[in-house]
């Protein structure tokens, strides 16, 4: 759509929510195709989400095989919300009715992409000039509490249901594959058909490890640039939640693997294993064992994704800016191969992609 016919769309939805008087005010963006906006005006302060249909491939049917998600595209694959502000809107309703924070929802148009929602704030968890051992202690606790925390996989919102997933093999695996796609070649070759086989092989027998613990809602994006500190709020509800439209149901250790791993910082020695028995703790989970695998396997998991999609925004989108941070991922995904259940995906890489083990060199 042209930008010009996209901004009458802005302004009707505007007007017809009771903000077209509103300041509005351009916010910085992420890795996304979202937009996002302060509003300041006679009705307070809001953020207007932007996300227009057609920016992205179609999210996934709840009931696709495996061959229908290859052709709807990646977001159907990855199980992405994409687009689709449903998700957002919906997973925001549940979160709040059990007590956390995330952005009520004030105004909607889901057909146009349209949300306008709760202002949160600005003090980043990534800003804080606060201790970061409080700010990580309180994200931690706000995890443990969602693992605990009960729904159901279909969400109502607007007279029309989003269906939360599961984090499926499938989905694990197209986003490993970003590693082959995007990152092998970038450092000096792609893996050949076989070679492919032979690693989606390994990461398949590590998936399997993740069936260990149940499955609890996973919000997959929990870093410290989609977080807000909110100190005047109560337990759970102190840390605000911002990114969570791709929500599945998975394991329990990915959200804090994603914290504690983060791909743009590296957390004050001792941080992390100290994070990771207080959400053990709190979440009450007594299988350290398979909680120490299932860490690894979605650590690993996980940077072998984000080493992909950042030579991939740095490349196809021209955002250079995230090559910045390879080398922070990288070395998160050495840690995470060290683990001695996963000593064949370690081989692997390390004779077909020897670049992680450079560049995630201390």
């Amino acid at each position: 759509m042209k930008a010009k016919a996209r901004e009458e769309e802005i302004r009707e939805f505007l007007a017809a929510s009771g903000w077209g008087e509103a300041r509005r005010i351009a916010l910085a963006g992420d890795a996304s195709t979202r937009r996002y906006e302060r509003l300041r005006g006679p009705k307070g302060i809001a953020i207007l989400m932007d996300a227009p249909s057609g920016t992205e491939t179609s999210p996934c049917p709840p009931m696709a095989s495996a061959e229908e998600r290859a052709a709807l595209g990646y977001n159907a694959l990855a199980r992405l919300a994409g687009a689709d502000v449903r998700a957002f809107a919906a997973l925001s309703c549940e979160l709040v009715a059990r007590g956390f924070s995330a952005p009520e929802i004030l105004a909607s148009d889901y057909q146009r992409g349209f949300l306008l929602l709760e202002d949160l704030g600005d003090a980043l968890f990534s800003e804080s000039l606060i201790e970061k051992e409080t700010l990580y202690s309180a994200i931690t606790d706000t995890l443990a509490a969602l693992s605990r925390s009960s729904f159901d996989a279909k969400m109502p919102f607007g007279g029309n249901d989003w269906h939360v997933l599961d984090y499926d093999k499938c989905a694990l695996m197209s986003e490993t594959d970003l590693l082959l796609d995007w990152y092998a070649p970038f450092r000096g070759g792609a893996p050949d058909g076989a070679a492919r086989h032979e690693v989606q092989t390994l990461w398949s027998e590590a998936f399997l490890a993740l069936d260990a613990l149940p499955k609890v809602l996973t919000l997959r994006d929990v870093h410290a640039e989609n977080l807000i500190w909110l100190p005047a709020r109560d337990g759970a509800a102190q840390t605000g939640l911002l990114d969570f439209q791709d929500a599945v149901f998975g394991s329990p250790a990915y959200d804090l693997v994603s914290l504690l791993q983060d791909s743009r910082r590296t957390l004050p020695p001792g941080l992390e294993d100290k994070m990771k028995e207080r959400f053990l703790e709190h979440a009450k989970i007594r299988n350290r064992e398979a909680f120490a695998l299932s860490y690894a396997v979605l650590g690993a998991q996980r940077s072998a994704k984000v080493l992909g999609i950042f030579v991939r925004l740095a490349k196809r989108d021209g955002k250079p800016r995230y090559l910045d941070f390879l080398s922070i991922t990288a070395g998160n995904m050495v840690r995470s191969l060290e683990h001695p259940e996963l000593a064949g995906l370690k081989l692997w890489m390390q004779q077909h992609i020897p670049a992680i083990f450079a560049e995630g060199a201390p």
